[in-house]
């Protein structure tokens, strides 16, 4: 593996006196797809939102460890959470443009961050249309509300929202989960072709998703890493028993 640009080491997260994460360890290689996978409520998305602190928002969630970005701890003082949140932006489960134009849902964040240069932003919104593969399906209708677009449509729209600010890292929650099948080909096609510009972290349910999209893949259960490799290692040879009975469908 490259030089991790994510390193998780001993973590453990508690939401009040219920401990969500023991211990996990975890290298996220830059440029690949790492998938989280296991069973509903094993702490996958509990582990991707504590990696842009989004579990900051919880009232009584708790850390310890160690989540290391380019070496610097994301947890000292010093970081600025907006600075951190738009160098690791989110894709969230359900797809949720702003009640806006298509235009101004990509715009969104570059405006927060100043990008006032109408000519500008023009650019960069039709930049990240294509790279989010939106942009033939969209030009002639960056006026018209996003909630006008399809759901799978309104899912892509989100992730062009998310790159348009140029973060080093994408994290994914589920990101088909509501799709059909064409649209969910649509966006796994998308995840193979954004490696080559971002580092992506996806949580899936699906085995047959992180076998075709992830490089890498940790499997959980009940709040503990069980096991952490390259996906062809994880998916035709296991380490670990439990791993193999979950990948082979017999449990979960």
């Amino acid at each position: 593996m490259d030089k991790p640009i994510l390193q998780i080491r001993n973590l453990n997260f508690w939401y009040g006196l219920k401990q969500a994460l023991f211990n996990v360890n975890v290298a996220i290689a830059p440029h690949r797809t790492t998938a989280f996978i296991g069973p509903s409520g094993c702490g996958k998305t509990t582990l991707l939102r504590c990696l842009n602190r989004m579990n900051d928002l919880i009232d009584g969630a708790r850390i310890e460890g160690e989540i290391t970005m380019h070496g610097q701890n994301i947890h000292t003082p010093e970081v600025d959470v907006i600075e951190l949140r738009k160098q690791i932006g989110m894709v969230f489960q359900k797809s949720n443009p702003f009640p806006k134009s298509v235009f101004d849902n990509v715009a969104y964040g570059l405006r927060i961050q100043g990008v006032t240069n109408k000519a500008q932003l023009t650019v960069r919104v039709a930049e990240s249309l294509r790279k989010a593969a939106l942009w033939d399906e969209v030009k002639d209708r960056l006026d018209e509300s996003a909630l006008q677009l399809s759901g799978g449509q309104q899912q892509r729209l989100c992730i062009a929202r998310a790159i348009a600010v140029e973060p080093e890292i994408v994290l994914m929650d589920e990101p088909c989960s509501a799709l059909d099948p064409t649209a969910t080909a649509k966006i796994e096609e998308l995840i193979q072709d954004l490696k080559q510009y971002y580092t992506i972290i996806i949580v899936t349910h699906n085995m047959q998703q992180a076998a075709r999209v992830s490089d890498y893949a940790a499997f959980f259960y009940l709040g503990q890493l069980i096991e952490f490799d390259a996906t062809e290692k994880i998916f035709t040879n296991p380490s670990n028993k439990q791993t193999e009975d979950y990948v082979t469908g017999r449990f979960g």
